[in-house]
Formats: C-alpha cells, structure tokens, sequence
C-alpha cells in the first residue's frame, strides 16, 4: 500500500508527464480553400488567408509565425511547416498576395519576402540532391 507521499509524488510525476506532452505535441497545418488551420490537442484555430492583415515573425526560443485575419482570428505557426511543405506555403503565398492587392495586408510583406526566399532556397537544394546535381 502507498502512503500519502508516494501517491502525491506519483501524481505529480502523472501531472509533468501530461504537461510535457501536452507543450511538446506538435500543431497540425492544413489549408483548405483560403484558410489556413492550426489544430492542436484541445484548440483549433483558423484564418482567412486572403483577408490577411499582418503576419509578423516572433523570436525566442522557437520561431513563430503570427498569421491575423480583418475578422480578428489569428493562428501561430512554426515556419518549418511552410518551408517542409510547398504545396501549404503556395497557398499561404497566394492568399497573401489577394490581401495585399486589396489593400489589407499592411503588415507583414517583409517577414513574407524572407520566408518566399527560404522556401525557395529549401526547395532548390531538394530538387538538386534528387537529380544528384548537389
């Protein structure tokens, strides 16, 4: 039988255990259309990709990327999704571009311009370990 100590020591290592997973679960990105949707283990979050109003890079330990939308919905992305995944940053690029040529997108063209290049960068280096080229 435990005593009271070891039921509480149990219980605190059940309790980092579960905050552990819960911190180190990774987010899944999916496009759709003109969202873009971040779901994580309770949260779902989503915005309208060609209503954008400013993406923004946030530093610290973890890059992030700040996707807000004209509805006030917002969704933080690692951009490591973007650059492993074309086909998910074409989409983000091509909302974006609808946003800013109507005039919503006032922040942000910077941190997107980066991102495109790195995309790209990224991309080539594939295509030339793939044809041997590297």
């Amino acid at each position: 039988m435990q005593s009271s100590s070891e039921r509480r020591q149990n219980e605190l290592w059940l309790a980092l255990a579960l905050l552990l997973f819960l911190v180190l679960f990774p987010a899944r990105v999916s496009a759709h259309g003109n969202w873009l949707t971040s779901r994580r283990l309770l949260v779902e979050r989503r915005v309208r990709t060609d209503q954008l109003v400013s993406v923004r890079c946030l530093k610290g330990v973890s890059q992030r990327l700040l996707l807000r939308d004209a509805h006030g919905a917002r969704v933080e992305i690692d951009p490591e999704v973007l650059v492993s995944n074309p086909v998910l940053w074409h989409r983000l690029e091509e909302g974006a571009r609808k946003a800013a040529a109507e005039g919503l997108l006032l922040c942000g063209q910077t941190a997107l311009h980066r991102l495109a290049a790195r995309v790209d960068r990224e991309t080539a280096l594939a295509v030339f370990k793939a044809s041997g080229l590297e």
